[in-house]
């Protein structure tokens, strides 16, 4: 069953327009925090949204929002993320991935006591995909192919970038309008513990996060626009040391999706700093002004809520993402068109 999308509190802006990216990180289900971003980002109209970079759920919500923008505009756009998020709710109703009674009554966003959640974590430790779903099953692929209009993509004003990560060779691979497909975007969520390596072209890929989370390059080279904001839900600081073995892996995991944006940023930083002005690639890459949309609700979030798909968690993380993007307008909003709200300096420090 479809949702409406938030109802928009909106205000008219006396902002001159200013072009922007998108660069839209991956992270299972925390990808609805995004969605909310997007959703409250579409009410300003004096921000044109020129090309979107996404990983994972980043490119599902980049494919969604520009199939949605085709015939509806920035309204059918924010129809578009929302249905699509409300069938993988739908889709999930009678998963066993859901939250035990105890975390219900506590409110707490968590599969950690989940029986199965654990059954399902040890397993993929001990078994691969092709074990465990010798089908190559992916209940994703059903819900893509029903919400996103590849044709209607593959002409969008919204110039896409989608990455995956090729297995035999380790290399991202940015994927453009014409070329997504289904097979694309899963690749680009395909968690190599859970699901079947994606073939595409003869050739095997993996999750995108591997190789850029999302990737910052083709927004520089391929688009016109000076401004990218980013959408961050993958925490690069965390506070305490792990110590117990699934908050070690997760950690883990968090810093390996991180570690090419971070890469990515720390190049802008350097070139910000040495670069000659004029029209050389380096120039290209000094002149990018970079904003980050996050909050640090994802702080209090175990790893196991990326594959919590209950609708009531999906719109908690949309009014938060609504939320985030409402300070961030607020608080940098006359940045864009003039200045980097984000200190890359700092990445640069102990390097």
């Amino acid at each position: 069953m479809a949702r409406k999308a938030a109802t928009s509190n909106k205000a008219p802006s006396t902002l001159a327009p200013v072009r922007v990216d998108l660069a839209l990180q991956g992270g299972g289900s925390h990808g609805a925090f995004t969605w909310g971003v997007l959703d409250r980002l579409l009410d300003e109209t004096w921000l044109e949204l020129e090309g979107i970079s996404g990983t994972s759920a980043g490119a599902m919500n980049a494919a969604v929002m520009a199939s949605g923008w085709a015939p509806g505009g920035r309204e059918g756009a924010q129809a578009a993320l929302a249905d699509f998020w409300g069938r993988v709710a739908d889709a999930a109703l009678l998963s066993p991935l859901r939250r035990g009674p105890l975390d219900m009554m506590l409110g707490r966003w968590s599969l950690d006591s989940s029986p199965f959640y654990q059954a399902l974590d040890l397993a993929a430790r001990l078994w691969s995909p092709y074990d465990l779903n010798p089908r190559g099953a992916n209940p994703l692929a059903r819900i893509i192919e029903a919400t996103v209009d590849f044709e209607a993509v593959a002409t969008s004003p919204l110039k896409l970038f989608v990455t995956a990560t090729n297995v035999r060779t380790g290399r991202g691979r940015v994927f453009r309008n014409a070329e997504l497909s289904p097979d694309v975007l899963l690749a680009s969520a395909c968690l190599p513990s859970v699901f079947h390596a994606v073939e595409i072209d003869g050739e095997a890929y993996w999750d995108g996060g591997y190789a850029g989370n999302p990737t910052i390059t083709p927004l520089v080279r391929d688009c016109g626009a000076d401004d990218t904001i980013l959408v961050q839900i993958n925490p690069v600081e965390t506070a305490g040391l792990p110590r117990g073995a699934r908050e070690i892996n997760d950690r883990i995991n968090e810093l390996s999706f991180n570690a090419p944006l971070l890469k990515e940023l720390r190049m802008i930083a350097v070139l910000q700093q040495v670069a000659d002005p004029g029209h050389s690639e380096g120039a290209l890459w000094a002149r990018m002004r970079m904003h980050r949309i996050d909050t640090t609700a994802m702080d209090t979030l175990s790893a196991s809520s990326k594959m919590l798909a209950e609708w009531p968690f999906f719109c908690m993380l949309r009014d938060e993402g609504r939320h985030a993007a409402d300070i961030f307008l607020l608080e940098h909003g006359g940045d864009l068109g003039q200045r980097s709200s984000m200190d890359l300096a700092a990445l640069l420090e102990g390097i």
